[in-house]
């Protein structure tokens, strides 16, 4: 069930934006919270609304474009929404911290890596330079980088991509943060980078008792590192559930799909499983289940009135229809 007093609330939240095509509906009503100390995993395949949830928690949508069409954030119990923009830099970089998709466009090039972590540290109250400088350097250090009292010095352009996204987990926890939102944050890395940063966000948030929103597309990378996964799909929340109970059994043919398109090592087959069709356009008004055109169990029901989210185990909810799928039918 959802944490009785959550850190992270979104309730219902509907973001658009304007476009020649017609209305974008990037996020069309998703609800989901995050509890204190724990990590909740987003997952769905690109386009479906991932990264445009994480900019709207942190009011980093530029309106227009972009619209919030109807719900709320809830921080703390207050609405990220009626906040001034002065008191959303207070928390941004501050109680909520944010890695981002790619550290080489989200890092200052003509900054060295320990003034970008200064700047942030001044921001939100150390005022003496010297502290924030043995805090950046420590920082870099905690996250795992070699030689950070020389590296501190170096531009972002100097450093592998692994040391990159190592700067931006120090940058983005340097003010103890109770809230960390990583969008992707092993991609375009080799395996062995993704696997070490991995064990440091989870080290980190053992450590600092901080919650975490990890957005991904990897199910692996779920499966190691979330307490709690939110599908998504065109949009919409398609199945919410504890990693466990999802991975054991999933509820959602889009789920059930997903996890059938893993590659496998005990299998002989040579071909890679696939979701047949295609995302509708995030346009296009659909009365029923946006997943009904590429679904193998899809009725009359599923493409005229649209599921909503429903519990049909302890904490495992699903927008579905056809919910519960059985064994021999997934």
């Amino acid at each position: 069930m959802p944490d009785a007093d959550p850190l992270l609330e979104v309730r219902d939240l509907h973001v658009h934006f304007h476009t020649d095509a017609g209305l974008f509906r990037a996020v069309d009503g998703i609800s989901f919270s995050v509890p204190r100390g724990k990590t909740l995993g987003i997952v769905g395949e690109s386009g479906c609304g991932k990264s445009v949830t994480s900019l709207a928690i942190m009011r980093l949508l530029a309106q227009p474009p972009a619209r919030y069409a109807g719900g709320d954030i809830l921080f703390e119990g207050k609405s990220l929404l009626k906040l001034s923009e002065a008191e959303m830099r207070k928390l941004r970089g501050g109680k909520i911290g944010m890695i981002f998709q790619e550290p080489m466009t989200s890092l200052n090039p003509v900054y060295t890596i320990a003034d970008q972590i200064i700047e942030s540290l001044r921001a939100h109250g150390m005022t003496d330079r010297a502290r924030a400088r043995a805090r950046a350097i420590e920082m870099l250090k905690m996250v795992g980088l070699p030689s950070p009292e020389k590296r501190a010095d170096d531009f972002p352009h100097q450093l592998s991509g692994g040391q990159r996204q190592r700067v931006m987990i120090a940058l983005a926890l340097a003010n103890d943060p109770q809230l960390l939102i990583a969008d992707e944050p092993t991609t375009a890395l080799d395996v062995t980078i993704q696997a070490q940063i991995l064990a440091l966000m989870r080290d980190l948030s053992a450590r600092t008792g901080a919650s975490v929103v990890l957005i991904t597309h990897d199910l692996g990378v779920v499966a190691e590192t979330c307490d709690e996964v939110v599908v998504m799909y065109a949009g919409n929340v398609v199945e919410r559930a504890p990693v466990a109970s999802l991975f054991e059994a999933p509820q959602h043919p889009y789920t059930i799909g997903l996890m059938a398109a893993v590659p496998r090592i005990d299998t002989t087959s040579d071909r890679l499983e696939t979701i047949p069709g295609s995302v509708p356009p995030p346009y296009m008004l659909i009365p029923g289940c946006k997943f009904a055109s590429r679904c193998p169990l899809a009725d009359g029901r599923c493409t005229a009135e649209r599921p909503p989210l429903r519990e049909i185990a302890p904490s495992h909810f699903v927008a579905c229809w056809q919910a519960p799928i059985e064994e021999a039918t997934r």
